[in-house]
């Protein structure tokens, strides 16, 4: 993980701090992707990871070059709680995907996860210049998308039937949100979420985003939030 303009070494809000992820931070992985109930919110396949999937999802996703991965951290206690991240970065097209899991059950439902997708949104429209944020989230995952509403983001459509879990079909959500609609709430969201680390080159803006790596493929897990 070289040192890349448009990665910051950290983002910090009021009571999480986004870090770049290092490489230890893959034991955590490990025990998050072996819960069965992280398993049933963020993947498509039916059942935890087996431990080598968690190690090439890690080298893949979370420490390769094709994706902006931060570590979210408690910002009192430094203590490492979940991991987001954008995916697929369209220069051209000046969108991303965002994907985002909170690892340590006792940190559901405070809020974390709806601060650190803020303090990701700020980034990806403030920073890195993106016009459209997309992500995709299971129908039966309502508090997820309860958070995604609350820093914007909108249902745009959605893949019926397309989840098989607890012994019925779901459907898939699709959701986005576009730079103006972002900066229409920003004030609102900002007031209990700072803004984006500072400091840092605002690359040029949409089209080009010249700077940004290659596209991953597809895959991995729908986002989560907590």
């Amino acid at each position: 993980m070289g040192s890349r303009s448009w990665f910051p070494e950290a983002i910090e809000g009021r009571t999480v701090v986004l870090r770049r992820h290092a490489a230890r931070n893959v034991g955590a992985f490990a025990r998050w992707y072996a819960d069965p109930e992280v398993a049933r919110l963020t993947r498509y396949q039916d059942g935890p990871m087996r431990p080598d999937e968690i190690r090439r999802f890690f080298e893949a996703r979370v420490a390769g070059a094709g994706s902006l991965a931060l570590a979210i951290h408690l910002r009192g206690s430094d203590r490492l709680i979940g991991t987001c991240a954008f995916s697929q970065l369209d220069g051209d097209n000046g969108s991303a995907l965002f994907h985002i899991t909170i690892g340590e059950p006792d940190c559901w439902g405070h809020g974390y996860g709806t601060e650190a997708t803020a303090l990701m949104l700020d980034h990806a429209f403030g920073i890195l210049g993106i016009h459209r944020v997309g992500l995709a989230v299971f129908a039966f995952n309502e508090r997820a998308i309860r958070s995604y509403r609350k820093v914007g983001f909108v249902v745009e459509g959605r893949a019926r039937e397309a989840i098989w879990r607890d012994g019925r079909f779901h459907d898939e959500i699709q959701m986005s949100v576009l730079e103006d609609e972002w900066r229409t709430i920003r004030g609102r969201v900002l007031g209990l979420v700072p803004a984006a680390a500072t400091g840092e080159r605002r690359l040029s803006p949409h089209p080009g985003l010249p700077g940004l790596p290659a596209a991953p493929e597809p895959g991995g897990s729908p986002a989560e939030a907590r």
